[in-house]
């Protein structure tokens, strides 16, 4: 077929063909540690439990559910695509405006679990699957991400290209498994309004819808090829800026290379405000004291994140005035100062209300490509202390290394109940996975998360 008469599915399915290099392989090796780092780390939360009552009643499979033990793909989906986005510390592309690794990684892991593959195939599926969900993210633009949440409705592509990778899908399947994949994705963004997990659940249903779609297309199940840029397709649907180029524009290098990732435990669109709060704190005058905040970033995260009154862990998270309170009160940013109890504290509630947050032009411009902040603290002699970001820590330009990355995950596996020599024993076998380590050696040691397998 020529390249002109070809869909968006098929020709991102040609180029998803390419050979993965060792660089790559790296790079999603220590993006699966951050994964597994944040879904051991929820498993404190209340959804955990409720999740894991629902999987442990399920047969036993061949995939492993983080904490149950071995059950059917599916099952296993539901619970640890759930997990990896609770604390929103998961990683993020800037210009997709989503959150890949939660969706894509635990599709990888456990089709890789089911189908006996080696540690490369698995994270030759994990690129595939960034690269898939990354391009489709960029296309469906700022107007699809106004009320659609494109970690759920990129995510169910990446997730079936990551499925299709392990389970060697030609071209044709491999499209016709991103056309059903797409055609039944989804995700409001109106559980953002509610105290509801819902959000954690859309990672869950993109990964099972793309891994679904992965196998039905192995059995020969066609898909529309057209779902992209169709009459009614998800362009048309739900993007009204949508950029189709974006799918199939020319690229030096894997996608995977520029995400970023996230230290500290609130929403990305915090993540410049936190690093500039803390920049300009370190430039105080010796004696200064802080008499208010000004805030200026750009229009997405006051949409998202200005929130004065936070009152439980989730609203915590999504609150620009809560993370610079914090950082007044506490200092380095916690998981604990992102409690329930965390935000009724007297002296955080007091520093949110002199928190001002106003747009700011330049960053607003700059988005999605940067996420920008500037602070300016005003010191009760008169003068100001100012602080820019155009980046945040862990973005590309601004990269987490290799042991801060581990050293992260392990942090996040002590919070949820992993002590620190088993989380370092675990990590160190996802490494060695871009080294030629075995799934096997890997899945030994995560079996002994799982007290009921």
């Amino acid at each position: 077929m020529p390249v002109s008469s070809a869909s968006l599915t098929e020709q991102l399915a040609r180029r998803l063909r390419q050979p993965v290099d060792a660089r790559a392989r790296q790079r999603a090796a220590l993006l699966m540690v951050d994964w597994l780092g944040c879904a051991l780390g929820a498993s404190r939360h209340p959804l955990a439990a409720q999740l894991r009552t629902l999987v442990r009643a399920q047969p036993a499979g061949r995939a492993r559910a983080l904490g149950v033990g071995r059950r059917d793909a599916g099952d296993a989906l539901l619970l640890n695509a759930a997990l990896g986005n609770v604390l929103e510390m998961d990683d993020v592309h800037r210009g997709a405006i989503l959150h890949p690794g939660p969706v894509v990684i635990p599709v990888a892991l456990a089709t890789a679990q089911c189908a006996g593959a080696d540690g490369a195939a698995l994270l030759d599926a994990v690129v595939r699957g960034y690269e898939a969900t990354i391009r489709i993210g960029r296309a469906l633009g700022r107007g699809h991400y106004r009320y659609w949440h494109p970690t759920s409705t990129a995510g169910a592509f990446g997730a079936a290209a990551a499925a299709a990778s392990i389970l060697r899908l030609d071209d044709a399947a491999l499209a016709d498994a991103l056309g059903t994949a797409g055609s039944r994705t989804g995700g409001l963004w109106q559980m953002r309004h509610e105290p509801v997990p819902t959000k954690s659940l859309h990672n869950a249903e993109a990964a099972r819808g793309g891994w679904l779609a992965a196998r039905l297309a192995l059995a020969g199940v066609r898909g529309p090829r057209r779902i992209l840029e169709g009459e009614q397709g998800l362009f048309a649907a739900t993007a009204p800026d949508a950029d189709p180029s974006a799918v199939v524009a020319a690229a030096d290098d894997w996608l995977i290379h520029d995400t970023s990732l996230k230290p500290w435990p609130a929403c990305r669109h915090a993540h410049p405000a936190i690093d500039a709060m803390r920049d300009a704190l370190a430039r105080l005058p010796a004696g200064a004291r802080v008499e208010a905040v000004e805030l200026h970033t750009y229009a997405e995260a006051l949409r998202f994140c200005d929130r004065p009154e936070p009152a439980d862990e989730a609203q915590a998270k999504f609150s620009l005035q809560h993370a610079l309170a914090s950082i007044v009160v506490h200092g380095r940013p916690q998981l604990a100062h992102y409690t329930a109890e965390a935000c009724s504290d007297a002296e955080v509630a007091a520093w949110r209300g002199r928190i001002v947050l106003a747009e700011d032009a330049a960053c607003s411009a700059r988005f999605p490509a940067h996420y920008g902040a500037r602070v300016r603290l005003r010191l009760a002699d008169g003068r100001c202390v100012d602080a820019d970001r155009i980046d945040a820590w862990g973005d590309p330009e601004c990269p987490m290394q290799a042991d801060e990355i581990v050293a992260k995950a392990v942090e996040l596996a002590r919070w949820g109940g992993t002590s620190a020599g088993l989380a370092q024993s675990l990590f160190g076998q996802v490494r060695a996975l871009a080294d030629g380590g075995s799934l096997e050696s890997l899945d030994t040691v995560l079996a002994r998360v799982d007290p009921c397998d």
